[in-house]
């Protein structure tokens, strides 16, 4: 794969060199006050490319600075919403003893019942 990666960088590379042997001509612009320069057309489109790529890369930045703010306030939110929940969670479990089963041999004993007011 990485050798696939370096010939299509290599092909790109002869491709604009190719480009910029055949087109090697002065432009004329015309500059305000009446001024013209003459600029190759490989710098040209080259100064053109970055023109147009700069900003869209400026967006693409502060899109992604933005998202990774936003990313960071989630995380910080489920942080302190985990911490408040574990510190609202019982810290050990509640053991309850099992009840004595009375032996089979053994009638229970039955209780008196104190009439009302006898207490």
């Amino acid at each position: 794969m990485q050798f696939l990666k370096i010939l299509f960088w290599c092909l790109l590379a002869f491709l604009a060199a190719a480009f910029t042997i055949g087109n090697w001509t002065a432009v004329p612009i015309r500059l305000p006050g009446g001024l013209v320069a003459d600029i190759n057309l490989p710098f040209l489109l080259f100064f053109t490319f970055l023109l147009g790529l700069l900003p869209t890369l400026g967006w693409q930045a502060a899109r992604r600075w933005r998202l990774n703010q936003r990313l960071t306030t989630c995380e910080r939110t489920l942080a302190e919403t985990r911490a408040l929940h574990a510190a609202t969670a019982p810290i050990s479990p509640v053991v309850v003893s099992p009840v004595a089963q009375p032996s089979p041999g053994l009638a229970p004993t039955p209780i008196a019942h104190a009439g009302p007011g006898l207490l």
